[in-house]
């Protein structure tokens, strides 16, 4: 015979009676209240502050799948060094200071002797005009180099100063040609002067032909008779011809002053008349020499007469006084 299901609650259902009165399933009830299941949660009184709030924890980061590794990849060829870098060179660098420096010395240098050539130039210009204008003949000067001529142009104090002729003439002496020492020169332009000479040293040499055609251009009459001049090195002597007549002179120096001094006449001449006459040339010669210039000493060559001269602490005269320094 079967039996028929049995419900829950209902007696004998598996076996069993009332769940309430089964220890095993009797629930816990509140002590002094009604059952669990029929308690309402009352609300808060709005006067009761709280005293803590929960916050919700954030979700969980979930961990990332692992990633396989990636199968090996070969190693690349080596990739070739870069090309060095080109420095970009500054304006001032070890080589272009150096070149710099060269390139400043070359300008100054440059414009030193620049000035020096110009300095030269201009002295040049205007000594050789004073020195042909004194001489009457063509001159050409030089200079000593120290200091610098540019030094020596700017403060108007040169060392030494030559001057040379070109030998056609010293003023009125015919064939004779000078070679000029000035020392210690100083231009300081007064009253009186346009500054002094420390030393002047002169050689003058006449030639046996000028002596010929200065004698016949200073001695009217007598002069155009002289036919040639003849010198005697070891008698220091002259000898001038006139046809079949002769003069014997000799050179002497006599208080500074270059004179010719009759030994001997051979002909129709007068012995006085002829020294009268050597004598005023001689005069004139040595009256037109410049800048105190006077005789030292005088010597017979085979071409000619050799006399030296010289000048000590000389005044440089004033235009006034002689037109030749009117430039200077």
């Amino acid at each position: 015979m079967t039996n028929p299901p049995q419900r829950p609650g209902q007696p004998g259902w598996r076996g069993r009676g009332n769940p309430h009165d089964d220890p095993a399933t009797r629930r816990l009830l509140r002590p002094g209240g009604p059952d669990a299941r029929t308690e309402r949660i009352q609300a808060r009184p709005p006067d009761v502050v709280p005293t803590e709030q929960f916050r919700r924890p954030p979700p969980p980061v979930p961990n990332p799948p692992p990633v396989p590794n990636p199968p090996p990849v070969p190693n690349p060829p080596p990739a070739p060094p870069p090309p060095p870098e080109k420095r970009r060179a500054g304006f001032f660098n070890r080589q272009t200071v150096p070149l710099l420096a060269i390139i400043v010395v070359a300008v100054l240098v440059g414009g030193v002797a620049g000035a020096e050539l110009y300095a030269r130039h201009r002295a040049d210009d205007v000594l050789v005009g004073i020195a042909e204008c004194v001489v009457q003949d063509g001159a050409t000067i030089s200079y000593g180099v120290n200091p610098p001529f540019l030094w020596q142009h700017l403060t108007g104090r040169y060392t030494n100063i030559t001057v040379h002729t070109a030998g056609d003439r010293v003023q009125s002496a015919d064939g004779m040609t000078a070679d000029v020492t000035l020392e210690d020169v100083r231009l300081q332009d007064s009253a009186t002067s346009k500054g002094a000479i420390g030393s002047l040293r002169a050689t003058l040499t006449w030639r046996s032909d000028g002596i010929k055609d200065t004698v016949a251009a200073n001695l009217p009459g007598v002069g155009a008779l002289i036919t040639g001049v003849r010198t005697d090195p070891a008698a220091g002597t002259l000898v001038l011809d006139a046809g079949s007549a002769s003069v014997t002179a000799k050179p002497v120096v006599v208080e500074g002053d270059l004179n010719l001094e009759v030994l001997d006449v051979a002909g129709p001449f007068p012995k006085e008349a002829v020294q009268s006459a050597l004598d005023d040339l001689t005069k004139k010669l040595n009256d037109n020499y410049p800048l105190g210039i006077h005789a030292d000493g005088v010597e017979v060559t085979d071409a000619g007469v050799v006399g030296t001269f010289s000048s000590q602490d000389a005044s440089i005269p004033r235009e006034d006084t002689n037109a030749c320094f009117a430039r200077l």
